[in-house]
């Protein structure tokens, strides 16, 4: 049964989620059981401090254990201080008043920490990829998940580069996925590209997402959040395809901008919660396709030193390239894990690869405090973040310019025209 609370003007208030959660389980057999939140890192805009409160105040008393792994996917894992800062604690809160909360990291890295509960098979993954990809994949997810009686997901749904939209089973992958899986489905978002898979709902990567999900024999939950930076409109509750379902409707119309025409240069301003350009890339990612054909796309953050805290070292080796680039030298790069290509396509955008010709779309600049000859050898552009004024940006829609202040979260689309790929021939 789904459950859901929308508010048409204003937003949710913490009490009015607390009220939710309680009403969420009022009626769910969780007496004595062992239940597992799993929960986003702070790479995503969330009300978690209210969230982690009232499931801590509906559920304990009555499960027998309730803990809480962060669904990291390939992200540095969070520091204890940082873990309590998110989820609005002190130091000595978590230690006495939510002593008997397990909060762990999730370590897509650690053998140790992951098992397999099932195989797609070849024919499988090329019936859902309408055969852009012939290969098996083994599911591996963090074994954590077989400790527990009741697993409940708990986070926001935007529009998304990879899957079209967030939330839902992607909490279990890539947020709690091995590599072998989390590569797959990246690098086929990747084949179908940006511009095509973000902000459509029902996707192949959702369906590969999905079909890994059902190996996992638990009772699933699911809190779905529609959130925006002045506030929660809506959440949903039920099973995490029904949840995610209604919350990637509701997010089509919250979180999809439609513009009349494209624009020669935008300024996108990465929020301070994107800490390296593997996830500031969402300004690119969310903004391609209303940047014109030649034009400039300008992620400014000038708080960002670094490439990729994780990933730094293959994203220099291989640089940002469209994804053209690499299938035309898959025998160069097939050692490369697909969601590092998949990212470096979809920072480079779309475009082609002729004749031993890179010729992208647009340009790509980097505003940060990346240095120059690093951005050059990774085939970004380079802007001095202390030469800009985005003022400079602002109210100049007329004249070609687009400034996007906290940009990554919402998508903007042109009301016609949107840039489209090459065709891709399958193998």
């Amino acid at each position: 049964m789904l459950l859901q609370r929308v508010k048409k003007r204003g937003h949710l208030t913490d009490r009015e989620l607390a009220g939710f959660v309680a009403e969420a389980f009022r009626a769910v057999d969780i007496d004595g059981k062992r239940l597992l939140c799993i929960i986003p890192d702070r790479t995503r805009t969330m009300p978690m401090a209210a969230m982690f409160r009232a499931l801590c105040e509906t559920l304990r008393g009555r499960v027998a254990q309730l803990d809480y792994l962060i669904a990291l996917g390939t992200h540095p894992p969070l520091s204890e201080n940082v873990v309590n800062e998110f989820l609005g604690i002190t130091a000595q809160q978590r230690a006495d008043t939510f002593g008997d909360v397990g909060i762990f990291n999730h370590e897509w890295q650690n053998p140790d920490a992951l098992t397999s509960v099932g195989t797609l098979t070849e024919g499988e993954i090329a019936e859902i990829s309408g055969g852009l990809i012939q290969e098996k994949a083994d599911v591996l997810v963090n074994k954590r998940v077989l400790d527990y009686d009741i697993l409940c997901i708990v986070g926001p749904v935007f529009p998304h580069e990879v899957v079209g939209f967030s939330g839902g089973n992607k909490y279990f992958f890539p947020g709690l996925a091995g590599a072998e899986i989390l590569n797959l489905f990246h690098w086929l978002g990747a084949l179908i590209t940006n511009p095509v898979i973000n902000g459509t709902k029902d996707t192949p990567v959702r369906d590969v997402i999905d079909r890994a999900a059902a190996f996992i024999k638990k009772d699933k939950r699911c809190f779905c959040l529609n959130v925006a930076t002045d506030g929660c409109k809506g959440i949903f509750y039920g099973t995490p395809e029904d949840a995610w379902s209604a919350a990637a409707d509701l997010a089509a119309s919250t979180h999809i901008v439609y513009k009349d025409h494209p624009y020669e240069s935008v300024l996108a301003m990465a929020p301070a919660m994107y800490d390296d350009l593997w996830v500031a890339g969402k300004c690119m990612y969310k903004l391609e396709p209303v940047v014109a054909d030649g034009g400039e796309l300008i992620i400014y953050a000038p708080h960002i030193s670094e490439v990729s805290v994780t990933h730094g070292r293959l994203i220099k080796q291989i640089g940002y390239h469209t994804r053209d680039y690499f299938l035309a030298q898959m025998r160069k790069f097939q050692d490369v894990p697909g969601a590092i290509l998949a990212h470096s396509t979809h920072v480079r955008g779309i475009g082609t690869y002729e004749d031993g010709v890179e010729k992208c779309r647009i340009r790509v600049t980097l505003a940060t405090k990346i240095p120059e000859e690093e951005c050059r050898a990774i085939n970004l552009g380079y802007r001095d973040p202390a030469s800009i004024d985005p003022n400079d940006w602002k109210d100049k829609e007329d004249d070609g310019l687009l400034l996007v202040p906290r940009a990554g979260e919402v998508l903007y689309r042109l009301k016609e025209g949107n840039p489209q790929p090459a065709s891709l021939d399958k193998p």
